[in-house]
């Protein structure tokens, strides 16, 4: 008999409709309610750890889910997270670096339509992530629409659709078919010891996004306010050097202790700094380079590898080093799954 324990934090999945719109509403209980009774194979429990609109999910809330999976963790052989869609990817993200070395799925899942509406697609995904977090598997990852997605790599491309989540730069894991798993991905096993809660977050970080016209002062701001920063450049990784030339701007970040992460506005193949001018003249020591990243990865890695040291040299060595599928390495213009 499996063991699952499912979290509950609010999102539209648990909504209701008040009078300014729909508000988290219906608590853990309410949603397990909606499930079919429990086959003999599977005991589930559950926790209501918040009731927020995902819009309002915060670092420090991270930290409350993690702690509770890891003073949970010898109770069960599983998790399910519901959540909020619109910043999902984030919390999935944070908690494959804040769960080192699990040897237990944590599945997060939530829904577009809320669970009591006609049409919703909450019972699906619920039943779905259960059904994943029983399986034998490690680490955390995304349920949703039928798909399995790596925690790092699922991002919601559609504000509407019940299939608003996509795995970028990376293989689907699996896909499920009612009561079956069918595995599209070799999941590879990086536990490295018991599991450990890692809860150093820095959440001191600002996410810049380039347009035509942007001006180099900006940067002054940033140097003064934050310790991280994460740059949208354009394409494969292009800064502009002429008329409002932000490099000098970028290099006195730099100067001044401030990570500088390059990233692109491109959803799907990443940066590489190497291939034009624009991105050679900002290729430099401390430049780190996000490869095929996702900004909801990114943004959780900086806090994280930010929490540990103010080092530039150490901050982009954990960066850029793998961590639960997050990068991929690239070899000569190639991609090598790792």
């Amino acid at each position: 008999m499996k063991r699952i324990l499912l979290l509950a934090t609010g999102g539209t999945i648990a909504s209701v409709q008040g009078k300014e719109g729909l508000t988290p509403g219906i608590t853990d209980k309410d949603l397990v309610g909606y499930l079919p009774e429990n086959n003999e194979e599977l005991l589930l429990h559950s926790m209501n750890l918040m009731n927020l609109d995902s819009t309002n999910m915060q670092p420090e809330y991270w930290l409350e889910i993690a702690r509770t999976i890891y003073s949970k963790y010898d109770q069960y052989d599983g998790f399910v997270i519901t959540h909020g869609t619109d910043t999902l990817g984030y919390t999935s993200a944070a908690l494959s670096y804040i769960l080192q070395s699990l040897d237990k799925p944590v599945i997060i899942t939530g829904s577009m339509v809320p669970i009591d509406f006609d049409g919703t697609d909450a019972k699906k995904n619920m039943i779905d992530a259960i059904r994943f977090a029983c399986e034998n598997v490690s680490g955390v990852y995304v349920v949703f629409d039928g798909k399995v997605i790596s925690g790092t790599r699922a991002v919601k491309v559609r504000s509407k659709s019940d299939n608003a989540f996509m795995s970028i730069n990376y293989p689907y894991i699996a896909r499920i078919e009612g009561s079956e798993v069918v595995y599209l991905t070799h999941i590879p096993v990086s536990k490295s010891g018991p599991l450990k809660l890692d809860t150093s977050i820095c959440s001191n970080v600002f996410v810049l996004k380039l347009f035509p016209g942007i001006t180099p002062e900006i940067f002054d701001y940033i140097k003064q306010s934050y310790r991280g920063v994460v740059i949208e450049s354009y394409g494969n990784g292009g800064i502009p050097f002429e008329k409002r030339n932000l490099l000098p701007k970028i290099n006195e970040l730099i100067d001044a202790g401030v990570a500088v992460v390059i990233t692109t506005q491109c959803l799907e193949e990443g940066t590489d700094l190497q291939r034009y001018e624009v991105g050679r003249k900002l290729s430099k020591k401390f430049i780190i380079s996000s490869r095929d990243m996702n900004t909801e990865a990114i943004v959780t890695k900086l806090m994280w590898a930010l929490g540990k040291t103010s080092n530039l040299d150490q901050v982009k060595q954990m960066m850029e080093t793998p961590i639960a599928n997050d990068l991929q390495q690239i070899q000569e213009n190639n991609y090598v799954v790792l």
